[in-house]
C-alpha cells in the first residue's frame, strides 16, 4: 500500500491561490470597515471558517468567503447551502467553547479572477 504524501509537500493548486487571494482580498474589506480579525482559516474536525472578526458592538462575526471567477456554474453566493451553513456553524460552536456572546454569520462573495477586476459583496446574518 503506498503512502500519501504529506499535503505540506503538495504545490497549491489554482483554486487554493485564488482563495487565498480572495480571503486577503476579505481580510483587509472587513478591517477597512472597522472589524477586528481575530482569525482566519480557524479548522476543527468537521469544519472551517474563513475569517473570525469582532465588530465594533462586540459581536463575534464568523464569515465565509466565496469567489467565483464567473456565473456561469452559480453565483458564489449559491454555494453556501445548508450543509456548507451547517459546518461553519458546527466550527464556530466550537469556536465559542460554550461562551455565551453575540455571534453573527456573514458571507463576502467575490466576482472575479484578480483583485484588479474583482467585486466584492458583503452579506450580513447570511445565514
Amino acid at each position: 500500500m503506498k503512502a500519501k504524501p504529506s499535503s505540506q509537500h503538495l504545490e497549491p493548486t489554482r483554486g487554493v491561490l485564488r482563495g487565498t487571494w480572495a480571503e486577503v482580498m476579505a481580510t483587509e474589506y472587513l478591517e477597512k470597515a472597522g472589524l477586528t480579525i481575530l482569525e482566519r482559516n480557524y479548522r476543527v474536525r468537521g469544519g472551517e471558517i474563513d475569517i473570525i472578526a469582532l465588530d465594533a458592538m462586540q459581536t463575534t462575526v464568523f464569515v465565509e468567503v466565496k469567489q467565483r471567477t464567473s456565473s456561469s456554474h452559480g453565483s458564489a453566493g449559491e454555494y453556501i447551502n445548508a450543509r456548507k451553513a451547517g459546518l461553519i456553524r458546527r466550527a464556530a460552536l466550537i469556536y465559542l467553547e460554550r461562551d455565551d456572546v453575540s455571534c453573527r454569520f456573514d458571507a463576502i462573495l467575490i466576482a472575479g479572477s484578480s483583485v484588479e477586476d474583482a467585486s466584492l459583496e458583503w452579506l450580513q446574518d447570511a445565514f
